[in-house]
Parts: structure tokens; sequence; C-alpha cells
């Protein structure tokens, strides 16, 4: 009866991230996709997709499966091309793809392959995943990557639909006398690719988990097991459940609990607010790792796998105290390191303009953070004593739909605006064609200290920003209009994020202080 009353407090209330014995799905009501899970004595550790941001691929760390820690990620930048420094294209949901964690003889390990040029893949390790990561090789491109050391010391990459790979032992790339073959041929029933491959080996069974798009169905985990590596493998859907109105839940990995007790981490499309985990129950069923309830659906409340560890906030606030940047911050691109600042001015970050660009697409030293359903809210306190004339400094919903708070400098006057922007990107390298901006208010402003405020909500397809300004931190006026957040997995492919910009459109050498980025989850 305690547990029923629980049940039904938390789905009339929506409270998620619940203190005591449960959790509500989404775990993570964040965009954090392509999640690769793994259990290294009594410590889960996950790895996800970030994409064009830096520094990318975050690890996270967790005690219990519900509560996650950003620890490290495995890279600051990457250089293979101009595009990641935004010059001569961009790579916009380009850069790290579907990547797995690993770990193997006391040490982690972490494949992605971008899906751009040069087309080749990553191997990273690490012998502390707090610590730093050393690049071991880079491979062939594999899409969608799983690795896998097998009990035997042979290595290898499962990717794409049923193609495998070995790789030598020592990581340094493809085994030239090795295993290189197709495992499985997609059966009819199936549209198009299959991918996000998982693999794990349990009681003598190899099991790759794919997400599959059947014809004219939803989006569903599917399963194919081989006594032997190299097959003969047979299929099994293990989970197909249209998940609290938002469709199919697919793509990630499942894992055990030091007790014994297994679970999945898989993630769902929730609209503007990107693509979000769902921790749900793994039963072994005929040797099959069955995903969900008895009945086969995501709960929408759980017991949490482990008990007695507290809430870990993924988005959090900052006062810029400290020197060095919270983990929790990403940079749009490459960031110029010689362009921002913590210690310049104590308490505060500067950001100063570097290049002369028309637009937020096309500007280096963006920084964000993601943004959390059901609802949330965001507020920058920003001096901007020190703009220059044509300098545009904000706040954003940043997205390739983007809602803006922007203040402009022209001449002497500094204007408050909110605008919505829309980028056009070409298919090849991701350059920008096409910004179109359309301006829906603007104040003039005679002090130097604004405080921006965004408001988000996502709940029931909502997907709303809107937006508020003040001259003191207590008293808001809402500006321009109601702002539809997108997804669209053309342009950015991930959620919609908090972005705080500085960009020069005549002549660099102007700055702007954030005091502070307060932060809160409005509606759970």
């Amino acid at each position: 009866m305690r547990k029923l009353v629980v049940l039904l407090l938390l789905l009339l209330f929506g409270i998620t991230g619940y203190a005591g014995e449960t959790f509500r799905n989404p775990v993570i009501y964040a965009d954090a996709p392509d999640m690769s899970v793994i259990r290294v004595g009594d410590d889960f550790y996950m790895i996800s997709t970030t994409m064009h941001l830096m520094p990318g691929a975050p690890i996270m760390k967790s005690k219990d499966l519900v509560n996650w820690q950003i620890i490290s990620y495995v890279f600051d930048q990457l250089t293979d091309t101009p595009n990641y420094d935004l010059k001569n294209g961009t790579v916009y949901g380009r850069g790290q793809w579907a990547s797995s964690i690993r770990y193997h003889n006391g040490k982690f390990y972490v494949f992605f392959s971008p899906n751009d040029h040069p087309h080749k893949g990553y191997v990273y390790s690490a012998t502390d995943p707090a610590g730093k990561w050393e690049l071991v090789s880079r491979t062939p491109h594999f899409h969608d990557a799983s690795l896998f050391f097998d009990d035997d010391g042979r290595v290898y990459i499962f990717y794409g639909t049923g193609l495998m790979t070995e790789l030598k032992s020592d990581l340094s790339g493809v085994k030239p006398d090795g295993v290189n073959m197709k495992i499985f041929e997609r059966d009819p029933t199936e549209n198009g690719l299959l991918e996000g491959s998982q693999v794990i080996k349990h009681n003598g069974k190899y099991y790759l988990m794919m997400i599959s798009w059947p014809r004219n169905g939803i989006r569903r985990e599917v399963c194919y097991r081989a006594d032997k590596i190299t097959g003969p493998y047979e299929k099994k859907v293990i989970l197909e459940d249209a998940f609290n109105t938002y469709g199919g839940v697919a793509q990630g990995n499942i894992v055990d609990a030091p007790d014994g007790r297994w679970y999945g981490m898989f993630f769902q499309d929730r609209d503007a607010v990107g693509r979000v985990p769902m921790l749900m129950p793994c039963r072994w069923v005929d040797g099959w790792p069955m995903l969900g309830d008895e009945e086969g659906h995501v709960p929408l409340v759980m017991e949490k796998p482990i008990q007695g560890y507290p809430e870990t906030p993924l988005v959090v606030s900052d006062d810029f105290n400290d020197s060095k940047l919270k983990l929790n911050w990403q940079w749009n691109h490459n960031p110029l390191n010689d362009s921002w600042s913590l210690s310049e001015r104590s308490g505060y970050l500067r950001l100063k303009t570097n290049r002369i660009v028309d637009n937020l697409y096309a500007a280096p030293n963006t920084i964000s953070q993601r943004m959390e359903g059901t609802a949330c809210s965001g507020v920058v306190s920003m001096d901007i004593s020190n703009m220059k004339d044509g300098d545009v400094a904000g706040f954003s919903a940043f997205n390739g739909d983007s809602g803006l708070l922007s203040v402009i400098m022209e001449g002497n006057k500094k204007y408050l605006t909110m605008s919505t922007s829309v980028v056009e990107l070409r298919d090849s390298d991701k350059a920008i064609l096409k910004v179109d901006v359309v301006e829906k208010e603007r104040v003039e402003l005679t002090g130097n200290i604004i405080y921006l405020r965004i408001d988000a909500d996502f709940s029931q397809h909502r997907d709303l920003a809107t937006f508020y300004y003040s001259l003191d931190n207590r008293n808001w006026i809402k500006i321009g209009t109601d702002f539809k957040m997108k997804f669209d997995y053309k342009r950015f492919f991930m959620g919609t994020r908090f972005a705080i910009f500085n960009y020069a459109t005549k002549a660099k050498g102007g700055y702007v202080d954030i005091d502070f980025f307060n932060y809160k989850r409005t509606a759970l």
C-alpha cells in the first residue's frame, strides 16, 4: 500500500529525482543520447553523444543508475578539419557520435567514429576515467560501433547493420588476418538501417543490441544472439513500447547491478528537449534480455536499483568563482581559449569578441548547458559596459531554430532585442548557407548591467521558450513572443540548450562579463 501511495503522488505531482526509494522516467530528462553503460565494482560509468560541443564525449559516473555526475570528457577538442573551428564549414550534428565505453585489464577504453571527414575512428584509454584520456589509435570509420573484448583476449568492433571486424590486440588498428564479416542479413520487416550496436557476453553467449525501425511501426530494440561470435545469430525484439505519448524507446545497452539484477538504459526522442535516457528492468527470459516490466513496458515510476544516494544535478548554476569552468559547460565547436577568461575579473566569466561574423551560428566561444524537462529556467547577469559598436551579446535557447535575447551595440547606443534565428546548412560540409533572423521586440538600454531570463516548458509537447529581462534581478519584463523550440536531426541533431554568446560584427576587442548563471528546474 505504501508503494502505491508513493506512485500515486508521483503521478499526480510529476515528481522526478525523488529522494526516496523511487524515480520517474525519463531518468535523465535532458539530451544524453546513444548511451553506453558499464559497471566496474560498485560504480557505473556512461558515455553519451555531444557531437559539435567541446569538450566532448562526456564520461558520467553513478552509484545507483539514477543520479549521474559528469566526471570528465574524453577530449578537449577535435582537429581533423578546420570545420571544428567554425572555418570553411561547421560540424553541427557531426563530431563525436555514438560511442562505447569498456573496461579491460585495469583500463577504461572508449571508441567513437565521427560521421565526418576524414571518416576515421578514435580509440582512447584511461586508467582513471575521471582523469586524462590518452589517444591510443585512429581506425577506419565504424558507424555506431561497439568495442568488445572477448574472453580469449581477441578484440572486435561491431558496427553498421550487422558488420564485425577484428582489431589488433593492442587496438592499434585492424588485424590484417582477423575476422571481417557480416554476421547477419537484415530481414525484410526492417525499414532501413539497424544501428546503435552494443555488445555484451553473458553466460557464454554473445548479445548484439540494436535500434530497429520496422515498416509501418515504431522504433524498437532488437537483440541478435549467438553461441559463437561469428554466428549464426538469431533475432528477437526485446522492447517495443510507445512510452508516454512520445513514441518508441531504443538504443542503449544493459548492465548488471552488484546484487545480480539487470537493467537497461535506452533513450527516447522527446522533441525539443532532445533524446532522453530511460531506465528499466532487464529480465532474462529463455536466455533473452527482455526489457521493461512484466508486460514489456517502460515503467513510468520504479524503484531505484540501489538505495541511499543523493540527487546529482546534470545542469547547474555557476557564479564563476572557480579557477576552472564547471564540467557541465560545453562550448559550441572548438573554443578560442585566449578569448575567454575566469581570472581577468575575479568572479566573472569574460567573453571577448574574437572573429568578425554576422550571426550566432558562426560565432566562436558560445558556451552552453543542457535544458531539462518538464520545465526549467535560466538567468544570466551580464555586464555590457565594454561592448564595442557592432557587438552582439546575449542569452539564447540555442538550436538550429533559436530564440535569442541579444544586446546589440549600435554606435553609442545599446538595445535589447528578442528575435528568432533559423539556420540553413549545406549537407556536404554543414556550411552555413543562410540565417533568417526575425526581430520581435526591441528596447533601448541605458544601464550597463542587464539580467536575461529564459523559461523553457517541455510539458505535453509544448516546447515553448519565454523571454524576460530585468534591470534589478527582481522585477521581470516579458519581451518578444513565445518561441517554439524544435529538434531537427538534419541540422544540430540535439536538444535545445541554454547558450551565452558574444560576437563582433564590425571590429574585435569588445567583451562582456558574466557574473552568474542561475538555473532551476521549475517543474519536474
